[in-house]
């Protein structure tokens, strides 16, 4: 895109829904809300089954979910947690 920069997850106002996300970023989604509240990574991590969304490892699925975060897709609290947005 001639000098544009094209951002791979939208942010949350500029997206109709949440279908625009890659598939990976969706599941993350889901797994939140259907949470009872706050979740922390390695919770969503085994909800999604081993290595499903990071290859084994927890940093690359909180670095995932820190982009929702800071897309507006997600809520990250001052302790780590993450919790879906209304």
């Amino acid at each position: 895109m001639a000098g544009r920069a094209v951002l791979l997850i939208p942010h949350r106002g500029d997206a109709a829904d949440e279908g625009g996300l890659p598939g990976d970023y969706r599941k993350i989604l889901a797994i939140v809300r259907e949470a009872d509240g706050p979740v922390r990574v390695r919770a969503v991590h085994e909800a999604a089954g081993a290595g499903r969304l990071g290859h084994g490892k927890l940093e690359p699925l909180r670095a995932k979910m820190t982009k929702l975060a800071a897309r507006g897709w997600l809520h990250k609290r001052g302790d780590g947690r993450f919790s879906a947005r209304p």
